[in-house]
């Protein structure tokens, strides 16, 4: 196991009408005047944006409403929040939301206090000293980013999507109610079982073979998010499953299922050019890349993916050919993609065949027109991501 240092500062505020404690949380934060930041008309709705400033107003906390986060956040409307929380004196930021809704939140964060444009922070010009304090009111499980030190943002001009992190914009607390995910759409809740579960596949498939404790934790939350998922298919109100699905949403990406190992994440470096493209769902995305990559670099530790396909897929060992069992644990997952109504290539996920063109510019993008390499499993140069994404068409 190689050497690692694990931090994981957000408080968790979890279950059942557990939102009716956000009030007093932004109190012991320090929150004065908020920042309420939120995407569509479903939170006001739900009657959740309303219930939020009745609970901040009851501590005396003042509040200003932010609407109008989408999927693959804008930076346009980070513009807009910065230049808001500026003329309002905001000093705290809630997200009420999904990870686009997060995401939004701590560029707004980062940029408050910033006297450039806060994409120089995404772009790695500026290195940012402070930010706001950031808190969330999840509302849907995929991202993690309540409890990451991730954010992603996507700048109309040019379609360019960048992750930044940084432990600054780490959410102070997150307040989880699986109750509030029973509305999504199918579509959607499949979307955020595999985003959830990349999370944890990203770190677990590395070329560090010694870490068990961390394999096993890694294969039970993948086991049970796998599982999770064709209940509350099945039934959008089952608690139980809910419950599963959203704690493991934040376990899957606040490092716990990476301590020790060495991440790859080049499949969603794949799958930002390919959302920043099309403007697709991010869960969607990565199942439409995600086997074509692991058959392109499974080879380089075979033994990793077999265990995969024995441990989380249920595939049986076949002892003879460990090549044979890696190659069936992909084709298992490439089922249960199917099977949760997820796109396995980019003409399913797109409603067309993609061109060599937008290929060739989604590589371009990628590997910063051919100056550096993605993914630690296999590092990946232009011309292997060009292979990839040629596979996944």
């Amino acid at each position: 196991m190689k050497d690692f240092n694990y931090y994981a500062p957000t408080q968790v505020v979890f279950g059942a009408s557990s939102e009716e404690q956000t009030g007093k949380l932004v109190k012991q934060y320090g929150g004065s005047k908020v920042l309420l930041h939120y995407g569509g008309k479903s939170a006001e709705r739900s009657g959740l944006l309303s219930k939020i400033a009745s609970l901040l107003e009851a501590e005396g906390i003042a509040c200003i409403k932010l609407g109008g986060v989408v999927p693959n956040p804008r930076l346009s409307l980070v513009h807009k929040g910065i230049e808001l929380c500026r003329q309002e004196g905001i000093d705290f930021i809630l997200a009420v939301g999904g990870g686009s809704v997060i995401d939004s939140a701590k560029a707004i964060a980062y940029g408050v206090p910033y006297e450039g444009d806060v994409w120089d922070i995404y772009t790695e010009a500026y290195e940012p000293q402070c930010a706001l304090p950031v808190a969330a009111v999840l509302t849907i499980p995929a991202a993690g980013s309540e409890m990451s030190d991730s954010s992603v943002i996507t700048n109309e001009d040019g379609d360019i999507k960048i992750g930044y992190s940084n432990n600054l914009c780490r959410c102070k607390f997150a307040v989880m109610n699986p109750e509030r995910t029973y509305t999504l759409p199918a579509y959607q809740t499949a979307c955020g079982a595999v985003d959830i579960m990349m999370h944890t596949m990203e770190r677990y498939f590395s070329q560090d073979d010694d870490m068990t404790l961390t394999d096993e934790l890694a294969e039970g939350l993948l086991r049970t998010v796998k599982n999770s998922v064709f209940e509350v298919l099945k039934n959008p109100t089952d608690y139980r499953h809910r419950t599963q699905i959203m704690w493991a949403g934040s376990l899957a990406h606040n490092d716990l299922t990476g301590c020790g190992t060495t991440g790859d994440f080049a499949t969603h470096m794949l799958e930002h050019e390919l959302s920043a493209m099309f403007d697709v769902a991010h869960g969607a995305g990565l199942a439409a890349l995600w086997c074509s990559w692991a058959r392109y670099v499974y080879k380089e530790n075979i033994s990793r993916f077999a265990r995969f396909a024995v441990n989380v897929m249920g595939v049986a060992n076949d002892f003879t050919s460990p090549e044979h069992t890696a190659l069936e644990g992909i084709a298992a997952m490439e089922r249960f993609y199917q099977a949760i109504g997820m796109p396995v290539s980019i003409s399913e996920l797109i409603g067309r065949e993609v061109t060599e063109q937008e290929i060739d510019e989604m590589v371009d993008k990628c590997s910063h027109r051919d100056t550096i390499t993605i993914g630690n499993f296999k590092h990946l140069d232009s011309t292997d991501m060009k292979a990839v994404y040629t596979m996944a068409k």
